[in-house]
């Protein structure tokens, strides 16, 4: 960081960018078209949270989805093919990254944000271990809220209760509503997230997800199950905006997935000592450790337009804990 000689936080990363964190410049003024190119050249053309949930989806959508009129009515097998489809790409995701970064440590301490492990013998945790709490909540309370919201979706798409359409009958909207899916995505998860930051709801829900404040690949969604009824309610969206089943499944993975990746607790993944993919948000990574700050993404700057924006330097530290401090004091 600019301003690293000057943070006495400094030492307590082990990694952290040497830029400020920025955020997506379509939202600056005046517009740079050179930045937005590089904004998302970076983020589709590249091995990142985008491009990975969107490769599952369409495989999923290809070898595993049932078709529409099989979800005319609720029955056993497609409903549980859909647990499946939410629960094995959310194991191999989370534990593969977990397993490369963290039991075989693949690449030691190469861009890992925070010095530490995660948490063994800690009563914080349920079964007092970081990672098996994680994986309790992500497949016992996230799977099973994000699967019922699908069933319910997908039943009523195939019974035409809700607009759909197909790349034939439209396809300008079918390409731009699958490039606006994150965006929305965004929204959606600043103001639920703001939310669950009021110091009662946080403490009794919220708190579940911040015991991790140095987290890994199973942090992601390791939700109470009441923030997780409110964090999948981005999918109802499906039943009022035109969507195909393709839509609807790489909102789920970009939901479920992309916060794996994000919560690995490392910017970069480096298989043979050469960077080959974007994993770490170190925008959200702040959020985690100083708590009331980044609410958002960097997708939509809801975070600087209302004044919570933790760029990374020292002197957001500060404005971070003076604003925590007076929100707690109240």
């Amino acid at each position: 960081m600019t301003d690293a000689a000057h943070d006495p936080e400094a030492d307590r990363w082990n990694h952290r960018p040497d830029d400020l964190v920025t955020l997506n410049p379509v939202f600056s003024w005046p517009l740079n078209p050179r930045a937005i190119l590089r904004w998302y050249s970076g983020a589709w053309l590249q091995i990142t949270a985008l491009t990975v949930c969107f490769a599952i989806s369409v495989m999923v959508y290809v070898l595993f989805l049932p078709p529409l009129e099989v979800m005319q009515s609720f029955a056993f097998g497609w409903m549980f093919t859909i647990w499946l489809i939410n629960m094995v790409p959310q194991t191999l995701v989370a534990g593969g990254l977990h397993w490369w970064l963290y039991i075989r440590r693949g690449q030691d301490m190469k861009t890992k944000f925070d010095r530490r492990d995660l948490a063994r013998n800690n009563g914080t945790f349920t079964f007092n271990n970081q990672v098996l709490d994680n994986i309790w909540w992500t497949l016992g309370s996230a799977m099973t809220v994000a699967t019922v919201y699908q069933w319910v979706i997908f039943w009523a798409m195939a019974n035409g209760f809700v607009p759909t359409i197909t790349f034939a009958s439209a396809p300008v909207w079918f390409m731009a509503w699958m490039f606006f899916i994150p965006m929305w995505s965004g929204l959606h998860f600043y103001w639920v997230h703001r939310l669950e930051h009021h110091p009662k709801l946080y403490k009794h829900v919220h708190a579940v997800h911040h015991r991790n404040v140095n987290v890994g690949p199973w942090s992601g969604i390791s939700n109470h199950w009441f923030e997780n009824c409110m964090y999948f309610t981005t999918y109802f969206v499906h039943l009022v905006v035109a969507s195909h089943p393709l839509h609807v499944l790489f909102h789920i993975y970009f939901q479920q997935i992309s916060p794996v990746l994000s919560h690995s607790g490392f910017e970069k993944l480096i298989p043979k000592d050469q960077p080959a993919a974007r994993a770490g948000d170190f925008f959200h990574q702040l959020h985690h450790r100083y708590f009331e700050c980044n609410y958002g993404t960097s997708e939509i700057p809801f975070d600087r337009w209302f004044g919570t924006y933790h760029d990374g330097t020292a002197d957001a530290t500060e404005r971070t804990r003076a604003y925590k401090k007076q929100m707690y004091t109240r």
